[in-house]
């Protein structure tokens, strides 16, 4: 399992916010759960811990055409940058 760091930002944190079942059920075949923050001094800013044993299926999924619509109705902003936890 590998931890993963979403960062991203929205035109309409209200509308964002109110997708979270949209957000459960599209990560759902590859991600073991999520959890979301918001930028203390940005609140279109957000960034989202995502557990997963599939990167690459994630990222099929965050990038797939099909999916554009959702992103459009949560008021997703490109660019969503991606790191990974550096293991020390």
């Amino acid at each position: 399992m590998a931890t993963y760091v979403f960062r991203h930002k929205v035109g309409d944190i209200d509308a964002w916010l109110k997708g979270y079942a949209d957000r459960e059920m599209l990560f759902a075949p590859a991600s073991n759960g999520f959890r979301t923050f918001q930028d203390a001094d940005d609140p279109n800013s957000i960034l989202l811990v995502v557990d997963t044993d599939d990167i690459e299926k994630l990222g099929a999924i965050i990038n797939d055409p099909k999916n554009k619509h959702i992103k459009d109705l949560h008021t997703v902003l490109e660019p969503i940058t991606m790191s990974l936890e550096v293991k020390l």
